[in-house]
Parts: structure tokens; C-alpha cells; sequence
């Protein structure tokens, strides 16, 4: 049996690959329904990366590819693929654009300001337009999985490697699993996970009705989306503050508000409700996918590797990770869980770009300097 710790829409993806692959599959959080943390919070704007080409762009693109044909194909309902807009951020972003173009995901159009302003924007000076593109209801796709798949409201306090199993605890109950797939977001500290850097990103989005009829998403610094049964999100994620609350002295939404009301007409916005949440992203800002390096273990046998040396990789038997998704959580998601699900059932290697070893080496070096300056 495989557990899938944290019913996020990594964990969700995770548990719905592996059952779909025949494995016995049991989704645990300590929450009751899925999505209650940082996914239940996200826009879940589901469109490409933009930029001058490059690894993470190029990733980014095929995972949007995938997830804009798993969407449509199995929540139909809960994706709306009502096209995005790219808007450059400022002046300087907006010289940038030229630079992109050749490296755009397709299909997509160029607009200028009348289109922008055809769709009921103002003050935008245009931009890249992605067709296929959209958003999908966070809650629920990740409750329709979870339904789907079973979930089991646990709160994994101590996770412990005996006699070839896994045993994870909390308020006095326990699991045993031949493997554990770890997608607890920024919270990842049943282990020692240093060497990942996994860190938190915190977003907030606010569900607004109205009577405007914006027929299209849009991104510039915030998004918008488009509105339906009367309603729009506004979200963005964006701050690293480790006390996000204190920064925003209780007004989560008051900054895209002010960003909105200048592209839109938001006069009759009317505040529905507020959802704040904390994603993850890695070190290098690719997702994590694969398995965790024991680094007792590793930093023990093999001491030099603070300095240099590339002894293989001691991994713990029968843990993986899928985190580090970011704030594009739903892009990356269900690819990264298909290409989880088929490395532990069919034995297929993990593309290099997600591997988390890539990490380990370079957090190693970084270890031994810093004891250095003590």
C-alpha cells in the first residue's frame, strides 16, 4: 500500500495516478475535506509560461499542454477554458514582450490596446492572448479526487522506517505503508529536508460578484479571471514575508483591488469571500519529484561530500516527495504526478529537471562553508 501524506492538489494528483496505475492507495490530511490549505486558496489559473525560452519555461509549457487536455477531459465542469491574457507589468516589461514572442507556447494572438479594451479592459497596452488557456476551481477538482479516491483525516506527527515498512503516527492512531509519498507542501518536516530548500509562498484571492462581463482571464501582476454565475477571482502569490499577516495588517486583497480598478471597472465588486494560503516552491524554483536522499545517513558514510566528492545517493527505502509546485500548482500537478506514478509502477526514470538529488550536492557545499565561518 502506498500513503499519500497532504490532500493538496499534489497529494490529490499523486493518489489519483497511483490508483489509476492499480495501486492500493490511501490519501491522509490532517484536514477532512482536500484543499484546505494552500491549493483551496489559488486562482488555479491554468496558463503557459511566458519568457526568453529556457528549462523551467519550456517544463512549464509541457506541463500546461498536459494539464489543459487532463482538464478538459476529466473536470469539464470545473475548467473554463475562456483564454488568458498576458499583459506586460510596466513599460520595461513591455520591451520585454518582443524578447518572448519567439519562445510562446502555442497557439496564441497578439493584441493591442483595442482588443484589451473589446474584452473590457482599460489603460493595457496589450499583449499575448492564449486561447487555450484558463482557470479551473481549485476545491473542486481536489474534493472531486478526493471523493473519488477515498481521503482519511489524519495528522501525520511521526513518520518511522521498521522492518521494511513505513509507520506513520498521530493522535494516536497509525498507518503501516510498504511506501509513503510525501506532499505536505511548505510544512515538510516529518524528515530532515533541508537540502531542498523547500520554502513558502503565501497567496491570497478574493471571490467577488458583479455585474461586469469580463469574457476573458488576464495576468499581468495579479489575475483576473473571467466571470461566471456573476462572479470573479482576483488572486495573486506573491509574498515570501514569513509573517504574511502582519504585512497585510488584515487587508489581504486591498493592493488587487487598487491593481484591478486600474485595467477594470470594479466599482460594484462586491467582496463574497477571502481565501489565503501558503504554496511551496524549491530552491531553484523547479518542483520536487522523486526520491528523498537519507541525509543522516548520507552526511554520516560519506562525510567528504561537503567538499566535494559525488558519492551516489543513499535514498531512504520506499519514500518519494511531490512538492515545490509553486504558484502554478495547477499546471505542474498532474503531470508531475503521472510522471511520479509511472516511475514507481512501471520503473520509468524521472526527467533530471525534477529529480530532487539535483539538489543535494550543491546544499552539501553550502553546509560545509557555513560551519567554516563558525
Amino acid at each position: 500500500m502506498t500513503v499519500v501524506v497532504g490532500a493538496g492538489v499534489a497529494g490529490c494528483m499523486a493518489a489519483l495516478f497511483l490508483r489509476e496505475a492499480g495501486e492500493e492507495v490511501t490519501l491522509v490530511d490532517r484536514s477532512h475535506i482536500p484543499a484546505g490549505g494552500g491549493s483551496g486558496a489559488a486562482g488555479a489559473f491554468v496558463s503557459p509560461k511566458i519568457g526568453k525560452g529556457g528549462p523551467l519555461q519550456e517544463l512549464t509549457n509541457e506541463a500546461f499542454a498536459f494539464a489543459h487536455r487532463f482538464y478538459r477531459e476529466r473536470f469539464p465542469h470545473a475548467f473554463h477554458a475562456t483564454g488568458v491574457l498576458r499583459i506586460p507589468k510596466n513599460l520595461e516589461d513591455e520591451e520585454r514582450f518582443r524578447l518572448y514572442e519567439p519562445f510562446n507556447h502555442r497557439p496564441y494572438e497578439v493584441w493591442d490596446a483595442v482588443r484589451a479594451e473589446q474584452a473590457g479592459l482599460r489603460n493595457v497596452p496589450g499583449g499575448f492572448f492564449f486561447p487555450e488557456a484558463g482557470d479551473a476551481d481549485a476545491q473542486e477538482i481536489c474534493r472531486s479526487i478526493g471523493k473519488e479516491v477515498g481521503l482519511r483525516q489524519m495528522e501525520v506527527e511521526n513518520l518511522e522506517r521498521r522492518e521494511e515498512r513505513w509507520i506513520l503516527r498521530g493522535a494516536g492512531e497509525a498507518l503501516e505503508a510498504e511506501r509513503v509519498v510525501l506532499a505536505t507542501g511548505y510544512e515538510s518536516d516529518l524528515l530532515d529536508l533541508r537540502y531542498l530548500g523547500i520554502k513558502g509562498l503565501w497567496g491570497s484571492r478574493g471571490d467577488y460578484a458583479t455585474s461586469q462581463e469580463f469574457p476573458i482571464s488576464c495576468h499581468k501582476d495579479f489575475s483576473l479571471s473571467s466571470t461566471r454565475e456573476g462572479r470573479v477571482k482576483l488572486g495573486a502569490t506573491h509574498v515570501k514575508h514569513p509573517t504574511p499577516c502582519l504585512v497585510c495588517d488584515g487587508r489581504p486583497l486591498a493592493n488587487l483591488e487598487a491593481k484591478a480598478a486600474e485595467i477594470a471597472e470594479t466599482g460594484d465588486f462586491r467582496l463574497v469571500e477571502t481565501f489565503c494560503g501558503m504554496r511551496s516552491t524549491s530552491r531553484d524554483h523547479f518542483p520536487l519529484v522523486g526520491p528523498v536522499i537519507d541525509v543522516e545517513r548520507m552526511l554520516a558514510e560519506h562525510p567528504a561530500v561537503t567538499r566535494g566528492p559525488r558519492p551516489d545517493p543513499i535514498h531512504h527505502d520506499g519514500l518519494y516527495i511531490l512538492n515545490g509546485l509553486g504558484g502554478r500548482g495547477f499546471v505542474f500537478a498532474p503531470l508531475m504526478a503521472r510522471w511520479l506514478a509511472e516511475h514507481l509502477t512501471e520503473g520509468r526514470p524521472l526527467d533530471p529537471r525534477i529529480h530532487p538529488d539535483r539538489l543535494f550536492r550543491k546544499w552539501a557545499r553550502r553546509l560545509s562553508q557555513t560551519k567554516g565561518t563558525k
